[in-house]
């Protein structure tokens, strides 16, 4: 059986997204295990330097330039990824994992917002239900006190905090993500990730006289390979989608977090929980069949 080669388009790009949310929970889930005991710069400093060499392997090994060609928006790509990697991780280790992720995920309308000042992208309508209905799937998880009354939920206001200017950070990365995979190899892309987190990181790092266990050191290598697994696909997935849409279908990762969490940790799930999962899926869904997808070589 032949489909026509726009849905096979299509279905490159989505499946290097759908793959790319899978891995990423599996990374949210090591996180929340590792920063049982260590603090969260530990986690980010190991996990940026397995990113590094794992990169800078990749890059030798296909006898691929390493420093690219557009330095400033690579640097760009680097520094933002590093700010909203700290918040998101500080956010994991102290805030249930659903509602961790779900906060990081109020990215995509700052996403496709930028991408229409600084791409020239455009909102369709299909896009649109979709961002919609996972801002209110976002809503019923977090379910903020100025809304829900007696029915909010108890987050504390400094992890919730990090974790919105985590979400802002990310949506700027995902913009230059979006305009570098038109103009450098997806593995330059996530290269400059590390080569900027890394140095970035030490110095908090090496304040703390503390060190990882031998249990501890096998996740944070986990960390580390998920991680790029998960770049590689997302910067792919980009490639082929529009910033906004693509992030969008990335909101799979709350509802993968929210099984993690109930399977793995014991967090219990609402009925709140649920139904913005839901939403959050089907908006997922209208985004992954609206139209707009397109392909770019390098």
């Amino acid at each position: 059986m032949s489909f026509p080669p726009a849905k096979l388009k299509l279905g490159k790009g989505i499946w290097a997204l759908v793959g790319s949310a899978f891995f990423f929970s599996i990374m949210s889930l090591l996180v929340k295990l590792a920063g049982k005991r260590l603090p969260s710069q530990h986690i980010v400093a190991v996990r940026v330097l397995i990113t590094f060499l794992l990169s800078l392997g990749m890059l030798l090994k296909a006898r691929i330039p390493i420093w690219g060609t557009h330095r400033k928006l690579l640097f760009l790509r680097g520094f933002f990824g590093f700010l909203g990697l700290n918040c998101f991780y500080y956010s994991l280790t102290h805030l249930p994992l659903a509602e961790a992720t779900v906060i990081q995920y109020i990215n995509p309308v700052l996403t496709a917002l930028l991408a229409v000042f600084f791409l020239g992208e455009r909102f369709g309508t299909g896009l649109v239900a979709s961002i919609g209905l996972s801002l209110v799937g976002v809503a019923l998880m977090t379910r903020p006190g100025f809304l829900f009354g007696g029915y909010s939920a108890s987050l504390p206001p400094s992890a919730v905090g990090l974790a919105l200017i985590g979400a802002a950070c990310s949506a700027c990365a995902y913009v230059t993500v979006r305009k570098l995979s038109r103009l450098e190899h997806e593995l330059v892309i996530v290269f400059y990730f590390p080569l900027i987190s890394l140095p970035a990181s030490l110095p908090t790092t090496l304040a703390h006289e503390f060190w990882p266990n031998g249990k501890e050191w096998l996740l944070l290598i986990a960390i580390g390979i998920s991680t790029q697994i998960a770049q590689i696909l997302l910067t792919r997935g980009m490639k082929h989608i529009e910033a906004g849409k693509a992030v969008a279908i990335m909101y799979l990762q709350i509802v993968f977090a929210g099984l993690w969490g109930l399977t793995v940790l014991q967090e219990p799930l609402s009925v709140f929980t649920i139904a913005g999962s839901l939403l959050i899926l089907v908006g997922t869904i209208l985004a992954s069949q609206s139209k707009g997808e397109n392909s770019f070589s390098h």
